[in-house]
């Protein structure tokens, strides 16, 4: 069993490994964000309505940072955008700590989202560029376990030095580690240049496509569950560790150990569930339709029960509900790309969980104030069971979809030439 485990982590070169390091590295640095909100509450005494549009301002700037990595990368290529983007947030994480007032923060987290935004498509880019096609699934796997391990230790580490040291070293840590990142990448991996021109490429080919993405409704019905699906992901970030400290007085550290371990359930489960339902090719909307309901049932949950452990159980639902849902949904996403649209398709995907971003801090957050955590989170599984059964729609409506491609394919052998 350890074997088939580790058998999963062979066959990938230097380059991917190098890339894999980097992003723990990161990820473990970034102890920030699952603390933000309560840093907002218990430092800066903001509001939740203030806290939930500083979130927002997270949520536009991770969109904006989106398209900008695009556009960045069509005139110098994805290598020198992930230093930028990199050395950038580092700067900015020891501006951000400056910074106490609403409007400004507001005007900070735009500016280091949209920074920090830029990084993941130039590192997807990058992993098509080092990788061979049959090994880039598992390689994006590696990468997110590598996130799942840093974020294993990077919220419990964050919990720690706040009890020890307060909010403010957390900003220098990220700064820090952002410029470790840098060095190893600059250090270790080589620019390698595409064999086409990004922005030559897309533009041949979509012009007469100019609205493909939106005529193609599967896709944008699946645009909408990934939503859905990122509101109901983001809670743990945003709501969450604030109802640890409200409901149940945990201190940070305990509230950090709670968000490690969506991290190590990540670390040991993703990457063999990817590699069993790749290799037994299941279909991938019914495996995200169990993803949904996990969420559901870790909501519904903490709607019901009112105990300590319900906080361990709820978390173990969550993690299962992320890894049955965000690996698939994006393979999904990918499947359903018109040829020469890759990169357009996959960029208007990931801009569904920036609205997640957006539209998961402010609503929580106003839900909270006005109503209280309990119809927040019958809420949150309201609209959980929604993007469930959009999905089982999804799910018949590519069925048929199939069906009438295989005739058609019948059709063309046997009759075209009648």
């Amino acid at each position: 069993m350890f074997k088939n485990y580790i058998s999963n982590f062979k066959g990938f070169p230097r380059e991917i490994w190098v890339l894999t390091i980097l992003t723990f590295i990161n990820r473990a640095g970034t102890m920030v964000i699952p603390f933000l909100s309560k840093y907002m509450k218990d430092d800066l005494n903001f509001t939740y309505s203030q806290i939930g549009w500083i979130m927002v301002f997270f949520g536009i700037g991770s969109i904006i940072g989106t398209w900008l990595s695009g556009k960045v990368m069509s005139y110098v290529g994805f290598y020198k955008t992930m230093i930028i983007s990199l050395f950038a947030s580092g700067i900015l994480f020891f501006v951000l700590e400056q910074i106490k007032t609403f409007e400004m923060l507001c005007i900070g987290i735009l500016l280091l989202t949209s920074v920090a935004d830029m990084f993941r498509p130039a590192m997807l880019l990058s992993l098509n560029s080092f990788t061979r096609k049959e090994n880039r699934t598992r390689a994006l796997s590696l990468v997110r376990s590598a996130v799942n391990l840093g974020f294993l230790f990077g919220p419990a580490l964050g919990g720690f030095l706040i009890m020890k040291m307060g909010y403010k070293c957390l900003f220098y840590v990220d700064g820090a580690t952002c410029m470790l990142a840098v060095l190893i990448f600059v250090l270790y991996i080589r620019e390698k240049k595409l064999p086409f021109k990004l922005n030559e490429n897309i533009v041949a080919v979509s012009g007469g496509n100019k609205f493909a993405i939106l005529r193609d409704k599967p896709f944008v019905l699946h645009l909408i569950i990934s939503m859905i699906s990122g509101i109901l992901f983001f809670q743990v970030f945003t709501t969450l560790p604030l109802y640890h400290k409200e409901q149940f007085h945990l201190p940070e550290f305990y509230s950090g150990l709670l968000l490690g371990l969506n991290g190590i359930i990540m670390l040991f489960f993703e990457l063999p569930i990817v590699t069993f339902v790749e290799s037994r090719n299941i279909n991938k909307l019914r495996i995200i339709s169990l993803g949904l309901f996990c969420m559901i049932t870790a909501y519904m949950l903490l709607f019901f029960v009112k105990i300590d452990l319900v906080l361990v159980i709820m978390m173990v639902f969550i993690t299962f509900g992320a890894m049955l849902t965000f690996p698939f949904a994006n393979s999904f996403a990918s499947s359903r790309a018109h040829i020469g649209l890759e990169a357009k398709y996959m960029s208007v995907f990931t801009m569904s969980y920036s609205f997640a971003h957006i539209f998961s801090a402010k609503m929580g957050m106003e839900i909270i104030q006005k109503f209280g955590y309990d119809i927040n989170w019958l809420s949150i599984a309201t609209l959980g069971t929604i993007a469930l059964l959009l999905n089982l729609l999804l799910y018949n409506i590519t069925k048929k979809e199939k069906v009438i491609a295989n005739d058609k394919i019948m059709n063309s052998l046997f009759f075209e030439n009648k």
